[in-house]
């Protein structure tokens, strides 16, 4: 059994190099594309059992002319927003994704942009490099109610950080879970009584643009909205028109419908928000666990 992964960039050829282990079984084929274009598919996976694919759209009409691939393994959780799965999977192609890898690296970003956005510390960062001397108007996040919309990994990675620095956590979950220090409710009161709400919901038909203009209506007015999960799960139109109204008093987000973020972006010229790269993810122990997992989900395919 062998395999390919052929947009190894950015570095990852060399994290890959780090986890690979010598003699490992089986062979991976690594190439640094940025881009693979689809009439490279066929030429580029064919004769391989399986690819790992970091970012590459998968068109499902390109790789139907790959002859022999029966595995993609998705270095993440979020192949919806890389392939139509269903589809790839009708060709005979099993897609597999791998959780986990980043829990504590994506919750901890999600705590950095409570933080950044309570105490505006972009903006501030901006002012100041602009001569300018401000008062920030700050929120003290000491004794407010963090709602964490979903309950994963990444949720229990920000709720541990949230308990210990003095914050009350509530949070609902579509199947029951329990967890130190945090209260589960309902939506209803998740949206009322947050102070802060960071988003950790998988991205789905039902939870799309969840984030509407009628649950912002239910929010807490002057809440913070954290977005580390996925750009669906938001309707940015409902979501601007809060920040510029103020219900929402800020926005922080790490994740877009369109990536990279175009010039002129609407949210980029409003001053109540913090934007990241979709970035949350990226750390050297992120990256080597995930590939890690990769790995070691193509050693079971092997073993059968």
């Amino acid at each position: 059994m062998k395999g390919i992964y052929a947009d190894a960039s950015g570095g990852l050829a060399e994290v890959f190099a780090r986890v690979y282990r010598p003699g490992e079984d089986p062979s991976v084929t690594v190439h640094e594309h940025e881009t693979i274009l689809p009439e490279q598919f066929a030429g580029l996976y064919s004769g391989h059992d399986f690819m790992l694919n970091d970012h590459t759209f998968l068109q499902t009409e390109a790789m139907a002319q790959v002859r022999g691939l029966r595995h993609v393994i998705f270095l993440g959780t979020g192949a919806r927003s890389y392939m139509d799965v269903e589809a790839i999977e009708a060709l005979g192609i099993t897609v597999h994704t791998i959780r986990g890898y980043g829990d504590t690296a994506v919750g901890e970003h999600a705590i950095a942009l409570m933080w950044a956005a309570a105490r505006n510390i972009a903006w501030l960062d901006r002012s100041v490099r602009a001569g300018d001397w401000p008062r920030g108007n700050a929120m003290q996040l000491t004794g407010k109610t963090l709602g964490l919309f979903g309950f994963g990994g990444i949720a229990a990675e920000v709720a541990r950080i949230a308990v210990g620095s003095g914050m009350r956590v509530i949070a609902w979950n579509r199947t029951p879970r329990s967890f130190p220090g945090v209260e589960f409710v309902g939506i209803p009161e998740l949206l009322a009584e947050s102070d802060v709400l960071s988003l950790h919901l998988l991205l789905t038909d039902e939870t799309r643009h969840i984030i509407d203009a009628s649950h912002i209506a239910a929010m807490k007015p002057g809440v913070i909205l954290v977005n580390t999960a996925r750009a669906g799960l938001i309707d940015t139109a409902a979501v601007v028109a809060a920040l510029r109204d103020g219900h929402i008093r800020h926005a922080a987000i790490d994740v877009f419908d369109q990536e990279p973020l175009p010039a002129g972006d609407v949210l980029a010229s409003l001053p109540n928000v913090t934007l990241t790269s979709h970035d949350a993810f990226n750390t050297p122990e992120a990256a080597e666990s995930l590939i890690r997992k990769g790995l070691d989900i193509a050693k079971r395919l092997a073993a059968g």
